[in-house]
């Protein structure tokens, strides 16, 4: 058992279960299935607890996890950095103003009693004062969020994902990934199929498995109906952090 080479570090409903499974698909990746959330809950249990829950691995493998709220702790970077410098990062990112949506449709499918998502966007809705102190918003701040890492971390330690290609390019996104990791591309189209009725990817065998595999019921709900202007309102918040974050990246995620 080895302590992570490779850490997928966010970020919350931006499809990072849909990464990780692919790439356990690949047989140099072996990864942990739950989320650890050492280096956000568990940190004082230390390295050897955290080692443990590591599934084992032969010479050349690579070890893996994954947890999204590590992107938004504020102690995650220096921790992961005193484990290994060498650590290296994936993120996955998506539109902020869906992403904020999907996180919200998550918390209501647990409790359906929770305010309307129009309520939970404003501090004031006459003003439109957006609540950057909901979680739902504040995750999608994305250049904040980096500026933490990259006291630690040089950019080209981390690897940005984006979550739309994710479903529209599976194939393409993981050889990004499988190139960053240092892994052979053996992960291609063969792999998938396009699931119609999910809106998704899914794997033509899991692995482990010779059977299809689709991400559970959990992943692909159907969004509410949220007010147009609202929306317009979220989109116009975040164009300055999405810019500020394209330049940080070099990519650009098209989400404006």
């Amino acid at each position: 058992k080895r302590l992570p080479q490779a850490i997928i570090i966010g970020v919350k409903k931006g499809g990072t279960r849909a990464l990780l499974e692919f790439l356990r698909v690949h047989p140099d990746v072996r990864a942990v299935g739950a989320e650890p959330h050492f280096f956000d809950r568990n940190y004082e249990r230390g390295l050897a607890w955290y080692r443990n829950l590591m599934p084992k691995t032969l010479e050349g493998q690579i070890t893996m996890e994954k947890t999204p709220s590590y992107f938004v702790t504020k102690e995650a970077p220096a921790r992961i950095s005193s484990m290994s410098k060498d650590t290296k990062l994936i993120v996955v990112v998506r539109d902020p103003v869906t992403r904020a949506i999907s996180d919200y449709t998550q918390t209501l499918s647990k409790k359906p009693d929770i305010p309307t998502f129009e309520s939970l966007t404003f501090k004031n809705r006459t003003t439109g004062l957006i609540d950057t102190s909901w979680s739902a918003i504040q995750i999608g701040i994305y250049a904040k969020h980096l500026e933490n890492w990259l006291l630690y971390f040089p950019i080209g330690q981390i690897l940005f994902v984006s979550g739309e290609r994710l479903i529209s390019d599976p194939a393409g996104e993981l050889g990004r990934v499988q190139d960053f990791l240092g892994l052979k591309r053996i992960i291609t189209d063969k792999h998938f199929y396009f699931n119609k009725t999910k809106g998704f990817p899914c794997l033509k065998k899991a692995e482990g498995s010779s059977k299809p595999h689709c991400l559970g019921k959990t992943k692909g709900r159907t969004h509410p109906e949220i007010d147009q202007e609202v929306v317009q309102r979220l989109r116009d918040f975040y164009r300055p952090f999405n810019m500020k974050f394209y330049q940080m990246t070099g990519q650009d995620f098209g989400w404006d």
